[in-house]
């Protein structure tokens, strides 16, 4: 009777125990046995078992299946272990003086996989005989304390509950799905193959490392394939990685074959150029003679490491035309003397080759495993042994072996004897999980999950025609999470040059300062468009130019905000150490200019200039001259109130001054015999100061309401330049601060109007000439300064500005003073009374 009719059988028999309300049932160790002081289980896919398409669950026969030489190997990875182990010929003797023996199951399905598990836990539940004492090891001998297997994570699922209920350890060695970690629901599950949600990361760093933005994801119908796509399609957007296409690859029958073709034309339609398949090795042969059949070529696989490696893909027709296949696999390690056991198993089957002689041969002690006809006909194939089935075999090899140190620390065995007691599977399990050994350079524990510590090699497949082979190109490590890819190893088969990475995004990325425009719903599609002035492109928000802060300033397409130039008349500046000499100079004139005055008050020059008024002007020019030092530097808020009002105020109070002497000058020499009377009480109730004083006064008036309304403040242009800040004061430009511009242009027009009518009198008093030329000169300056105060703010504008006032000053100091103090200096027979008669008679009788 087959395996599966007996585990079939069996099951029976216990649903019929049951029935009755009673367990009486001792299972007869259906399989490949092997008698010890304790039992482990061992649950191995000898034949390629097809899964029911039916509704409800069936059970297939498994030794009508074709027969599956990974699953071999596995299981004489389990023999080799525990015969290591029993002789003391290991790394180190585990269990002196017990022997281990095991039970083994072909799990070729999952419903197989079930009964197994069904046999297993029947035999934990059976009620020992009365003959047993509580010391004795009947209990170990007749039940299995643990269980190495499945292969696989749908075949798993539901073993991994139901031991888990019995607190039975397992060990699986290739069911990798992340969900097996929950200890609430698999509490006794463990494993020596690392979990998918690793490998869903590195996949994820792989993709990364290549930049392959713009992918394909497809997943076996299986919990396998469907957790680890869901898992991989969760996480990639956080990753910048667009899944262009989602497909679920079903398994081979009629009636799917039209879904894989349909697979293949979508991913052809998405023009990706890496395509992730997530899926068991079963489903994906079925699948990858449809993407041959539809000559999809020069794509990058990324498999992962249920198929990546497996001589089961490799064998398939065309399958070196579909492009660069690279794979996570579990890391290679070899174990010393497995492939030298292999051959001696192969060895005793050509030794019993005739099946009848099998049942009746009492095999010897070195061959007492040997007790399957079975097994025989396996071996007797001469399977080739791979790396695929190297790197799954020692997985189970870590399995045996963590059993092994728990058993030993449950027995007691570090004082070099084993005790000998029942061990019951919930204390094996306490020990299991505490278990640390190295194994062929490898460190072998559990973490609180119940998963391993390794992580994977990153491999390549090579052709070299239709002969293939495997080249191993990096690896990645989970903690901490390290991926090394040696790209010079990978032999790329594109259209392009093989040493050329083969490029997969949706959108070429964007030029620096560039935002993105999404044009879909993926974000790896998009346009280009600039970042204008002001803004940057911040990496953390591709598709929105930040504003730079306003003491900032950014060019198109910048990438970063720069600090924007602070513009100022600074007081070490060129020019500005100029114009400090320039005002020097300037307050040097008027000075001197007063005291030679002052000194000659009493002569005929200094009375025709006006008297003391000419005292009071050269005081009101050396306050407008002040004036400049306010824009110097940063301006603080006494500079900004007393900068424009300063100098409109001492400005007002000399053309005032001229303006009121010219009235004089032609009212006496032009209307002396037209006056009206009021004029005479005009004159001689100091008619001239008290209107100097109400000039002065309203200019000072406007001044301080200017002042009073808005107030200036420093502030800080940012309007005016992008890339600069200019320090200015507030509410330069107001409407009061025409109502001062025009009420001092109204005084300039009155001055230059009465200097000019008086352009015919004596030369001593004829200021025409001089004062025309002064206010020319004031006026072109400060025209000049305006005009570029429109069109720039720099600190030459400030410059401007200065020299605006420095030029106002010089030339009613140079027109209006300096032809009296040459005079007065210089031609001291002009300044007295009888040349100034002389002047007044000639331009009498010239008049007459």
């Amino acid at each position: 009777m087959d395996l599966c009719g007996a585990v079939l059988l069996s099951l029976g028999w216990l649903m019929l125990q049951l029935a009755d309300g009673k367990l009486d049932y001792i299972s007869q160790g259906q399989g490949l046995q092997l008698q010890g002081d304790f039992l482990i289980a061992g649950l191995f896919p000898l034949h390629y078992g097809d899964e029911p398409s039916a509704a409800f669950p069936s059970l297939s026969p498994c030794n009508v299946a074709p027969p599956n030489k990974h699953g071999f190997h596995l299981l004489q990875a389990m023999r080799f272990a525990v015969e290591q182990i029993n002789n003391g010929t290991g790394p180190q003797p585990l269990l002196p003086g017990v022997k281990l023996g095991y039970q083994m199951y072909d799990t070729c399905s999952v419903a197989a996989g079930i009964l197994a598990t069904l046999d297993l836990l029947e035999q934990q539940t059976q009620s020992p005989s009365t003959s047993e004492t509580v010391a004795d090891t009947n209990y170990n001998r007749e039940k299995a304390v643990a269980v190495i297997g499945p292969d696989s994570s749908s075949k798993t699922f539901t073993p991994a509950a139901l031991l888990g209920a019995y607190l039975v350890p397992q060990i699986s060695y290739e069911a990798s799905n992340e969900m097996l970690s929950n200890k609430n629901r698999y509490p006794a599950f463990f494993r020596t193959i690392p979990s998918d949600k690793n490998q869903v990361t590195a996949v994820i760093h792989l993709l990364k490392r290549f930049n392959w933005t713009w992918v394909a994801l497809l997943g076996s119908d299986n919990a396998y394939g469907l957790e680890g796509m869901q898992s991989l399609f969760e996480q990639a957007p956080h990753h910048d990685i667009c899944i262009a296409y989602q497909g679920v690859i079903p398994a081979y029958r009629d009636d799917t074959i039209q879904t894989m073709r349909h697979i293949v034309e979508s991913i052809q339609k998405t023009k990706v150029n890496t395509i992730v398949v997530f899926s068991s090795k079963s489903k994906v042969k079925g699948f990858f003679p449809f993407v041959i059949e539809q000559n999809v070529t020069g794509k990058v696989w990324i498999g992962t490491e249920d198929w990546s490696v497996s001589s089961l893909i490799s064998v398939i027709p065309g399958i070196h035309t579909i492009g660069t296949v690279l794979g996570v696999s579990v890391k290679y390690t070899a174990i010393s003397g497995f492939e030298e056991f292999e051959r001696k198993v192969v060895e005793a089957s050509m030794e019993h080759s005739d099946p009848q002689e099998v049942s009746n041969v009492t095999t010897s002690p070195g061959n007492d495993c040997l007790q399957s006809t079975d097994l025989y006909s396996f071996a007797r194939r001469k399977f080739s042994l791979e790396t695929y089935d190297i790197t799954s075999s020692f997985n189970v090899y870590k399995g045996v072996y963590a059993m092994a140190h728990a058993l030993h620390r449950a027995l007691g065995c570090d004082s070099g004897e084993c005790q000998r007691k029942t061990v019951y599977p919930w204390e094996l399990l306490r020990w299991l999980k505490e278990v640390q050994f190295s194994l062929e350079n490898t460190s072998v524990y559990f973490d609180m999950n119940g998963d391993p510590p390794t992580g994977y090699d990153i491999i390549v497949w090579v052709w070299r025609g239709t002969d293939w082979s495997i080249r191993e190109v990096g690896s990645f490590s989970p903690e901490p999470i390290t991926l090394t890819v040696n790209a010079d190893q990978i032999e790329w088969d594109h259209a392009g040059d093989s040493r050329t990475v083969p490029r997969s995004i949706c959108s070429p990325p964007c030029p620096r300062g560039h935002k993105k425009l999404l044009t879909g719903q993926h974000a790896c599609c998009f346009d280009c468009q600039t970042c204008p002035s002001a803004t940057f492109l911040n990496i953390s928000e591709s598709t929105t130019c930040q504003p730079c802060l306003p003491e900032e300033w950014a060019p198109p397409g910048s990438e970063q905000c720069l600090k924007r130039t602070v513009l100022l008349l600074a007081w070490d500046a060129p020019l500005s150490i100029a114009l400090l000499f320039f005002l020097a100079t300037c307050l040097l004139m008027t000075s001197t200019s007063a005291i030679i005055l002052l000194l000659n008050l009493d002569t005929p020059v200094a009375k025709s200039a006006g008297g003391r008024t000419c005292l009071l002007m050269l005081a009101a020019l050396t306050a407008a001259a002040m004036s400049s030092l306010c824009h110097f530097g940063q301006p603080s808020p006494l500079a900004c109130v007393l900068k424009q009002l300063l100098f409109i105020f001492s400005f007002t109070v000399c053309l005032a001054c001229i303006t009121v002497r010219s009235l004089q000058v032609i009212c006496i020499f032009k209307f002396a015999s037209k006056l009206p009377p009021a004029y005479d009480k005009w004159a001689k109730n100091h008619g001239a100061e008290f209107t100097i004083f109400l000039v002065s006064a309203t200019a000072l008036l406007i001044s301080v309401i200017r002042v009073a309304v808005n107030t200036p403040q420093p502030s800080q242009d940012l309007e005016f330049y992008k890339d600069s800040i200019v320090f200015e004061c507030s509410n330069t430009l107001s409407l009061i601060a025409g109502l001062e511009l025009v009420y001092v242009s109204l005084l300039s027009f009155l001055c230059f109007s009465f200097s000019y009518m008086g352009k015919d009198l004596p030369a001593n008093y004829n200021e025409a000439k001089c004062v025309t030329f002064s206010l020319m000169l004031y006026m072109i300056s400060w025209m000049s300064f305006f005009t570029l105060y429109l069109i720039s703010r720099g600190p030459f504008t400030m410059a401007a500005h200065v020299f605006a006032i420095l030029i106002s000053v010089v030339a009613f100091l140079g027109g209006y003073f300096l032809p009296k103090i040459y005079i007065i200096a210089l031609r001291p027979q002009m300044n007295t009374t009888a040349h100034f008669q002389n002047c007044i008679q000639m331009y009498t009788m010239n008049k007459q």
